[in-house]
């Protein structure tokens, strides 16, 4: 979704990932470039040129690596919760005056602003619709990685058979 928010605002969009795989989706979704950040030579191109990251990762990642990707006075604002803490770097902000944050939720008043904005820009979820019969195959996939957005459960298939 951020991806779409982001070419909506008139941002120039670059999503990262580890996924040579998720690269068309990616680009599908409205984004100008991918990175695989395992790519040493990709990072490194990029290095020092954002003035704003959004970091959505939930999983482990070093949070050092992004940050050397800000320009001066950039900004990281982290809204994805790895389980271990990060070890940050202190150079990487203090030499080029960047910040780290972070954000959670809006409250009712931010997500009218936000669906508001959905909907003067077109800008939709991409789901799997699937029946409620069908919720323990879409458990099963979902701890194989095999779902590429959200899953959403049909209503209509609660009625009785």
């Amino acid at each position: 979704m951020w991806v779409k928010f982001a070419q909506a605002l008139g941002a120039h969009v670059v999503v990262f990932t580890t996924s040579p795989g998720k690269k068309e989706d990616a680009l599908h979704l409205g984004a100008n470039e991918v990175v695989i950040s395992r790519n040493a030579d990709e990072m490194q191109k990029h290095a020092g040129s954002f003035d704003f990251i959004l970091d959505a990762v939930s999983a482990e990642h070093d949070i050092n690596a992004c940050i050397n990707l800000l320009a001066r006075d950039g900004n990281l604002t982290l809204v994805g919760a790895p389980a271990q803490p990060f070890a940050v770097g202190g150079f990487g902000l203090i030499f080029a005056r960047r910040s780290l944050s972070g954000s959670l939720i809006g409250g009712i008043a931010e997500t009218h602003q936000m669906l508001d904005f959905c909907g003067k820009h077109n800008i939709t979820a991409d789901v799997e619709v699937i029946p409620i019969q069908e919720v323990n195959e879409a458990y099963e996939r979902l701890l194989k990685s095999d779902v590429k957005y959200r899953f959403s459960i049909d209503m209509a298939s609660l009625k009785s058979e």
